[in-house]
């Protein structure tokens, strides 16, 4: 099978430097790759892995002990110091995202188990990757339970089984890559720390660059062979420069003045922890070394700043990601060599190649005129001179908005829902799943398989004589795990003047905000239905994306009259969708109204029709009543009964009175 060339991949310099940099030093920790889907992400990651050079290892090694440190704990050792060695390609080894944990870690070899009554040890994906690359696509998907894995190998370069009678530990030092859509959701602090580097990289916008990646993807899916040979120099060329940097990475003088400027750096731009300098000081001896340089630079400083850094600044999961790259060159005096007279990044070199010379690094910018041209000052002042409107015009113009910015999200209590469910895999309420603890057994068709248990009931039935099934078998018992499920919260939120002018929003938001904090710890998913004017709409559809959902949350307008009808049936369309999606998923809907139904004819009676759809479909609510005032319509506490929902009356939306009823519901 032929991977797609390394060399011929056009517009990805940064990934594909961030990816060389760890091939040149794996000590650097890997990469975590984020960005849109259709960027050439897994296609780079594959195709560098087969760059990597050769690995030696002890003959019949199952955990590919290197000849030259002997681990004196491997399971298949001790190993003889004049072992016999075998060389083979670096691996590369993929998890996918929904693995088992006993073939990440490995558990007990069944066959062996079951025919010759042994407990052998048989190694994961964990052991296999060692001494190599470990890439997880979609890593923001993975389990928790995968997540707590990966945290345990990554920190201590080990992993240790204590399972199914099975009690080993092994070496597991890896470059862990990932990628990742931050659309799809986002990634745990504690394993985003674990990547070494990070990239954005996106689709480049300049036509001919993306023409020229569709000529040479179409001339590879053409001849695959035929095109790999064509790149074959360019890629033996890479590979050799490989080698040769990390032959004389050793020789590379990181002096005093240079730690000091990483430190400076680091601490200027509020970084946790000591990681984030050390990783800074690894990344820049690689970069020395890829360059040829005996020496660390400031060059070399800004290139490692920039890759190891922006995902260790940001304080909270609704701040972007990024740097300020006017900081940094400040920081180290604006001498760095990769800088333009004229103040532009320089591009590797005057022939427009960047810095492993693969090549443009994504063409040229459009012109920010745009096709038409013209001026923007002089089109602000065509705007500007337009005649003002009438006052007929005036009086049929649409009701004005707002838009309120919330305030800052907030750490809540937990709360968990009532009984045990069967829902996604989350870090909430008590559920029945396919990940977590064994708390027992049962003979069922459905669920992993209990290997003490059958083994246990399989030596009963021997011997009691009972005639074996297919396979071998004459019991087959599967496990009974218990662990956490993930909850939909949706909000169905009055946008109308009447929220506006009190200035509730601002509280709504911030709770929205927290919840949204919360989802992100809990793995939880958050939806937003508004309702205002004369109709509703799905303002955040169910995510566990705090980056988009903030963004969407801050631009929400309120104003106008109350189409609370609408806003129900909206609400109860989406959790009818989201329910086909995922129906094991248990959702709460929390009603935020003033009770004001004004919009449409027999908009009361409207409302209440609605609710009884939600609660035929039994859907768990919650209304807060938000109505204030000497006179109360009571709309609200109706609307609870139809629902059968609870009711809470709150005078103002308070934000921790907002959130504490959410998680105190999670149905």
């Amino acid at each position: 099978m032929h991977v797609y060339p390394f060399s011929a991949v056009v517009g990805s310099d940064d990934l594909a430097l961030a990816l060389t940099l760890c091939a040149v030093s794996p000590e650097i920790g890997g990469v975590l790759v984020r960005g849109e889907k259709g960027t050439a992400k897994s296609t780079m990651v594959r195709a560098q892995a087969a760059l990597l050079p050769p690995v030696g290892e002890v003959e019949g090694c199952r955990f590919a002990c290197d000849p030259r440190s002997v681990d004196p704990a491997c399971p298949d050792g001790p190993h003889p110091t004049d072992a016999p060695v075998r060389r083979r390609p670096a691996r590369l080894v993929e998890l996918p995202v929904g693995a088992t944990e006993d073939r990440v870690t490995g558990s007990l070899h069944l066959q062996k188990a079951l025919s010759a009554g042994t407990a052998e040890y048989e190694p994961g994906l964990l052991a296999l990757a060692h001494r190599g690359v470990l890439y997880v696509d979609e890593v923001n998907l993975l389990h928790d339970h995968l997540v707590d894995l990966l945290l345990d190998a990554a920190a201590m370069g080990r992993s240790t089984v204590e399972r199914d009678g099975v009690s080993v530990t092994h070496a597991a030092r890896f470059v862990l890559v990932g990628t990742m859509n931050p659309e799809e959701g986002e990634l745990r602090p504690q394993l985003l720390d674990r990547f070494g580097l990070t990239v954005d990289v996106a689709a480049p916008r300049d036509p001919q660059l993306r023409a020229e990646i569709i000529r040479r993807r179409l001339s590879f899916d053409a001849d695959p062979a035929a095109f790999t040979a064509q790149w074959a120099d360019a890629e033996a060329a890479l590979s050799e420069r490989i080698v040769d940097a990390r032959h004389r990475m050793p020789q590379v003088q990181l002096g005093d003045a240079a730690l000091v400027a990483i430190a400076e750096v680091c601490a200027a731009f509020d970084v946790d922890g000591m990681r984030a300098d050390l990783v800074t000081a690894k990344t820049a001896v690689a970069h020395a070394a890829w360059e040829g340089r005996s020496e660390v630079t400031r060059e070399d400083i800004a290139v490692a700043a920039k890759l190891a850094l922006p995902h260790r600044r940001r304080r909270t999961p609704f701040d972007s990601p990024g740097m300020d790259e006017d900081l940094l060159d400040e920081l180290l005096g604006n001498t760095a060599p990769d800088e333009d007279p004229d103040g532009g990044p320089d591009d590797g070199g005057p022939d427009g190649r960047g810095p492993d010379g693969r090549g443009p690094d994504g063409g040229g910018a459009p012109d920010p005129s745009g096709p038409a041209g013209g001026d923007a000052d002089t089109a602000s002042s065509e705007a500007d001179s337009a005649a003002p409107e009438t006052k007929s015009e005036r009086k049929s113009a649409p009701a004005p908005t707002a838009v309120s910015a919330p305030g800052d999200p907030y750490r809540t209590r937990l709360f968990t829902a009532n009984g045990t469910g069967r829902g996604a895999p989350g870090r909430r309420s008590r559920a029945r799943t396919t990940t977590g603890r064994t708390v027992g057994e049962h003979r069922g068709d459905s669920g992993p398989i209990h290997l003490p248990a059958t083994i246990r009931a399989n030596a009963r039935s021997r011997s009691g004589g009972q005639e074996a099934g297919p396979g071998g078998l004459r019991e087959l018992r599967r496990k009974v795990i218990e662990g956490r499920e993930a909850n939909l919260v949706l909000l169905c939120v009055d946008a109308s003047g009447s929220m506006a002018a009190k200035q509730r929003m601002t509280q709504v938001k911030t709770a929205i905000l927290s919840l949204l904090l919360d989802a992100y710890r809990r793995r939880d998913t958050v939806g937003l239905v508004t309702f205002r004017g004369s109709a509703a709409s799905l303002a955040l559809p169910p995510t566990s994306s705090v980056d988009v959902a903030a963004a969407r949350l801050r631009d929400l307008p309120a104003g106008g009259r109350t189409p609370l009808a609408e806003g129900l049936i909206e609400s109860a369309e989406t959790v009818r969708r989201h329910r086909l999606r995922d129906p094991d998923r248990r959702a709460l809907l929390v009603v935020v109204t003033d009770g004001r139904a004004t919009s449409g004819e027999n908009a009361v009676n409207r409302s209440l029709a609605a609710a009884e759809v939600i609660a035929a479909q039994r859907i768990s609510a919650v209304v807060v009543d938000s109505e204030t005032g000497r006179f109360r319509m009571g709309l609200a506490g109706r609307l609870a009964e139809r629902l059968g929902a609870e009711y809470v009356h709150v005078g103002d939306v308070h934000a921790d009175a907002l959130t504490g009823i959410v998680r105190g519901r999670a149905a």
